[in-house]
């Protein structure tokens, strides 16, 4: 990866006196978008600055680990006002892991009521929009963890890296690449994990405290959604699941329980596409899109469900009924097929 040393140097002089420091991640966040926030956090702490880190609602249970998981807000519980305290009075305002101010949803009113903090930009995700500072955007990033670390390194040296910062970057690494596995991945990745490595984490720990960390109702609700709700299309080519709000209570859901679900369907050989849809609090269902290869699963979310991400992993919404949703996908599809593209 290659940084714009005089943005990094424009970097490290907005932070060359200490500052009030908000940083933001989008809703629903995994382990990459609460990773890189909080280990940036911590570098900056040890740099001088006042610094929170917000999420707009709950994180997943089995993340809760993590080391300063703890010093989280999230706006959605937020009862005192504390968000918009924050972040009224906030010198800068960095987001990490998002491209845009509307991936925060009910977040993005207040953070729009402060229109002089310096707004930073942090993100491996496709289209990032004009509404920031300085913007370190870069789609060819495995994650936005890596991200981070890079320009920290550049910025500050590796001597930053404590062991809790290291496993906070580690994290992020590993559940964007799928353990390393996606095909994002290069030799500078593999160095800045060496230089992490070089901290003392405990990768087995962080292995099986993120992979191995379920409950039984997350176990048995996999085995309903891939026994009862797969369904395939296009000779077996493209997959699909749906969850509804009835059909999660019976399994004691909880956030998170249904996190890669999404990817189980590419394990198929014949499976090149897969979607999930889930039904949220707020009347609309999330959807999920993976893919191999060379189906664009990110211009398919844009064009079909107002959304967007990456070549082989994006997201979008839908304020249809389940059924209309299933069946406005499977149209969709279609479409996307007489196109050459899936």
């Amino acid at each position: 990866m290659n940084l714009d040393l005089a943005k990094i140097e424009t970097f490290k002089e907005l932070f060359s006196q200490p500052k009030r420091v908000v940083i933001l991640s989008h809703t629903n966040p995994d382990g990459d978008a609460i990773g890189s926030s909080l280990a940036l956090a911590e570098v900056l702490k040890s740099l001088g600055h006042t610094v929170n880190c917000i999420l707009p609602n709950r994180f997943p249970y089995y993340l809760k680990w993590m080391p300063k998981s703890d010093s989280l807000i999230i706006h959605s519980l937020d009862k005192l006002g504390i968000t918009q305290s924050v972040i009224e009075s906030a010198d800068v305002v960095i987001c990490a892991d998002m491209s845009s101010l509307s991936r925060l949803e009910a977040l993005y009113e207040i953070i729009s009521t402060n229109t002089t903090a310096k707004r930073v930009l942090i993100d491996h995700h496709l289209s990032p929009s004009d509404e920031f500072d300085i913007v370190f955007s870069f789609p060819e990033s495995s994650s936005t963890a890596y991200l981070v670390h890079e320009i920290l390194k550049t910025a500050y040296g590796k001597g930053v890296f404590t062991k809790d910062i290291a496993t906070l970057l580690y994290v992020g690494m590993i559940t964007d690449t799928g353990n390393f596995a996606f095909s994002t991945l290069n030799s500078d990745l593999f160095h800045a994990v060496a230089d992490l490595c070089e901290t003392g984490i405990d990768i087995p720990r962080i292995y099986n405290n993120v992979y191995n960390s379920f409950t039984e109702g997350r176990a048995r609700l996999f085995g309903y959604v891939i026994n009862r709700k797969m369904k395939t299309i296009l000779n077996g080519r493209v997959a699909y699941m749906s969850l509804t709000e009835n059909e999660m209570r019976k399994f004691w859901f909880q956030q998170g329980d249904s996190e890669g679900f999404v990817n189980y369907p590419l394990s198929i050989k014949k499976v090149k596409m897969s979607a999930m849809f889930s039904e949220q609090q707020g009347g609309f269902i999330r959807v999920s899109l993976r893919s191999h290869g060379n189906v664009d699963v990110n211009t398919f979310a844009r064009r079909y469900f107002n959304g967007g991400g990456h070549l082989n992993a994006a997201g979008g919404k839908s304020f249809m009924s389940m059924e209309q949703t299933i069946a406005h996908y499977v149209a969709s599809v279609e479409e996307y097929h007489k196109e050459g593209l899936v």
